[in-house]
């Protein structure tokens, strides 16, 4: 909490002005202006329930601005639920992706996941260092859990690990130590991740802002990098064509070779 001129400015995270709010040392009954900073974060770390619950106790006339990277249906409905007649200003053009990634996609069931992976992993002087996509942190650790089961260096990173814990996997995976990072769309954006060789998208991404930014941390600096996409779901398809429509050739699809020979 801050002064600016007589008026009280409150930064915090939901969880933290919840813990407040519960022990009467915060009021929002006065309040006129709330910015929801990082929405589609804020989602995905899970603090639905407690913007519900600020909201709730904040007046129905205040101004409320709401900034996100990526907007999903999920952040879409937010808005249209705690806003009147909401504005929408984007800044800057479509989202493009870097010119030196590779894209490709593999068409592969959901239950042959695993072993595609597996397979391109293995691939002798294919992938040398790999940033893994996962929609949910239990999918990011069932996922690391088999891959160390069949010997392959990875490591998973999202909002449960602590600090001391994320540091240490990521700085094994800076230094080159570690091969096969595992993450959250959150966790990878809160850090800063180094180019790697290869971006997987084991799950498919929700829309396209969320695939090129994803994909963006590979091919940095000039250097090449590919990113790869596995499409299972009837829904991923959806996605696939909003993609494609938007990188046009630059997407191609390839076969795997062991699994679907």
């Amino acid at each position: 909490t801050a002064m600016r001129q007589g008026v009280h400015i409150i930064v915090a995270t939901p969880g933290r002005l919840m813990d407040h709010m519960e022990r009467g040392t915060v009021r929002l009954d006065r309040l006129r202006t709330v910015v929801l900073d990082e929405a589609d974060r804020m989602l995905d770390i899970g603090f639905a329930p407690d913007i519900a619950r600020i909201l709730g106790r904040t007046p129905r006339s205040r101004q409320t601005l709401l900034f996100s990277a990526t907007m999903p249906t999920s952040i879409r409905r937010l808005a249209y639920r705690y806003m009147t007649d909401p504005v929408w200003t984007r800044v800057g053009g479509d989202a493009e992706p870097v010119d030196q990634v590779k894209q490709v996609y593999y068409e592969v069931a959901s239950r042959d996941r695993q072993a595609a992976l597996e397979e391109l992993l293995s691939e002798p002087g294919r992938i040398a260092q790999a940033l893994v996509f996962r929609r949910t942190k239990i999918g990011v650790d069932r996922l690391v859990a088999h891959l160390r089961r069949r010997r392959h260096d990875a490591m998973a990173i999202h909002s449960d690990l602590t600090q001391g814990q994320r540091d240490n996997v990521m700085e094994r995976f800076r230094s080159k130590q570690l091969r096969v990072l595992v993450a959250t769309n959150v966790a990878a954006r809160g850090l800063d991740i180094p180019s790697v060789s290869h971006v997987i998208n084991y799950d498919m991404p929700e829309n396209l802002e969320e695939y090129v930014h994803r994909i963006g941390r590979t091919a940095r600096m000039g250097q090449p990098g590919t990113a790869i996409t596995f499409v299972s779901d009837l829904s991923d398809f959806h996605i696939l064509d909003e993609i494609q429509a938007h990188v046009g050739d630059g997407l191609e699809r390839a076969r795997l070779a062991l699994l679907y020979s």
